[in-house]
């Protein structure tokens, strides 16, 4: 099948040749398959086989692209989508700047992050999976939801400026499993990301869910104050405050317009705490890595911030032309994000929880319905939700009610950084929507940060 999908593109290649067109084309094929849990049951079993081709025509400073969904065998339709794009970029207006066409030195391959058993994983595979996840804490009352996603993705480019290809092949999956309890109202949530089946491990979820549920049934509740709380953030936190990093933090076309929280003066200044190094590693197969850009370059790791120091900007080629910068190898879908660990030893949330403290610390696993407030402060906004826990100085535990966080991420990641522990866990970051794009970094299990303020607190869950 890879033979077949680089002849393919070499033919189109040809024929674009032949009728004196300049364009580059990127070719996204997936299989996925998706099984949605509601109410302790299947609500949704489904999979599809989807075949995308973009096509991206040049003319001077033009540019116009046109997408299909399509089929290898139908290559006449493809021929036909290319001379479409060829007539688009007539009409389109141009750039102010030039744009690049990649022009490959040499083709390259890379499928070490697909694996076949988790490509091919039966409904039987995934139900079982579940079931040990549920094991006996389904009740009448508390019912099990979520989601089990998997499958590959191949994605192969070619241009007229070189006969030379590129191939990637990945599998992935991604786990999410909640527990609700119908008539308290409260949510407890463990995940699971995967790039290779023996990833998979069902019991851990069984037990992180079991000891969050322990702690929802016995411990007391209450609504906290607001004000100042050390808080200890979740992967799945850290994980989504990074994202939203690499949205308006070290991106170089968010920076010139004006989206982003780091200057272009903060260049070898110390931004964030010395705790914090923050690398693009695309050696990790747990993030789904392209080891070469869609332009070519070869892709090694990448600081963004080195002991809190900023080292450096993403540039995207498109942004690079436009604001005159040089491509930094970002040319891709996404990232390989990897916030290195610290020292402190929490491999679990059961072990957080036996640390011995000096005073109150707030967890929060999950920030609920993100977003930023201002950019350029770096300034976001979050709720806790899915298993928030006070963890009391005497070692006792109270089970909160979701209170919001609004701060910037410059004090996140800042000089109140306490500790991050030496543990780290890939979190899935990927999203169901368009098509498939498996994300996911690797962070530490737990970060403390002293001082945050709580904005509002909710008197009930």
């Amino acid at each position: 099948m890879k033979e077949r999908i680089l002849q393919t593109l070499r033919d189109l290649r040809a024929y674009a040749l032949e009728k004196g067109y300049e364009i580059s084309l990127f070719y996204h094929e997936e299989d996925s398959y998706l099984m949605r849990f509601a109410n302790s049951a299947i609500s949704l079993n489904t999979n599809e086989h989807l075949i995308r081709l973009d096509i991206t025509a040049y003319s001077g400073r033009k540019r116009a692209s046109f997408e299909l969904i399509t089929d290898l065998a139908k290559l006449d339709e493809m021929k036909r989508g290319i001379d479409t794009a060829a007539e688009m970029v007539e009409h389109a207006m141009p750039l102010t700047y030039q744009p690049t066409v990649a022009a490959y030195a040499d083709s390259f391959a890379d499928e070490s992050g697909y694996d076949q058993a988790l490509a091919q994983l039966s409904n039987a595979e995934r139900l079982d999976y579940f079931n040990t996840v549920a094991g006996d804490l389904e009740t009448d009352q508390l019912k099990l939801s979520g989601i089990f996603s998997s499958g590959t993705n191949v994605l192969a480019a070619i241009t007229t400026r070189s006969e030379h290809t590129q191939y990637f092949k990945t599998s992935d999956a991604q786990v999410t499993a909640v527990l609700a309890h119908e008539a308290e109202k409260w949510e407890i949530i463990a995940e699971q990301s995967a790039y290779r089946k023996p990833d998979l491990e069902p019991a851990a979820l069984n037990r992180e869910l079991s000891f969050l549920l322990d702690r929802f049934q016995q411990d007391p509740r209450q609504q906290l104050p607001t004000g100042s709380y050390d808080i200890v953030f979740g992967p799945a936190a850290i994980a989504d405050m990074v994202h939203f990093m690499n949205w308006i933090g070290f991106s170089g076309g968010s920076m010139k317009r004006g989206f982003s929280f780091v200057a272009e003066d903060k260049l070898g200044q110390k931004v964030f705490s010395d705790k914090v190094t923050l690398v693009d590693d695309p050696r990790l197969l747990d993030t789904y890595p392209f080891k070469r850009d869609f332009m070519g370059m070869e892709r090694n790791p990448f600081a963004f911030f080195d002991q809190g120091v900023f080292k450096g900007f993403a540039w995207f080629q498109d942004d690079a032309d436009e604001f005159g910068a040089q491509p930094s190898g970002h040319t891709v879908m996404h990232k390989s994000l990897h916030l290195h660990p610290g020292e402190v030893k929490a491999a679990s949330l059961e072990e957080l929880v036996r640390m011995p403290r000096q005073k109150d610390v707030l967890y929060i696993p999950f920030l609920h319905y993100m977003n930023i407030v201002n950019p350029s402060k770096g300034v976001i906004t979050g709720s806790s939700r899915f298993g928030a826990l006070l963890l009391k100085a005497d070692g006792s535990v109270v089970v909160p009610f979701n209170v919001r966080l609004t701060q910037s991420l410059l004090d996140i990641f800042g000089d109140k950084v306490a500790w991050l522990s030496q543990d780290t866990v890939a979190c899935n970051q990927s999203q169901s929507y368009g098509a498939r794009n498996p994300v996911a970094y690797v962070v530490p299990r737990f970060m403390q940060v002293d001082g945050l303020e709580i904005s509002h607190s909710n008197p009930s869950f």
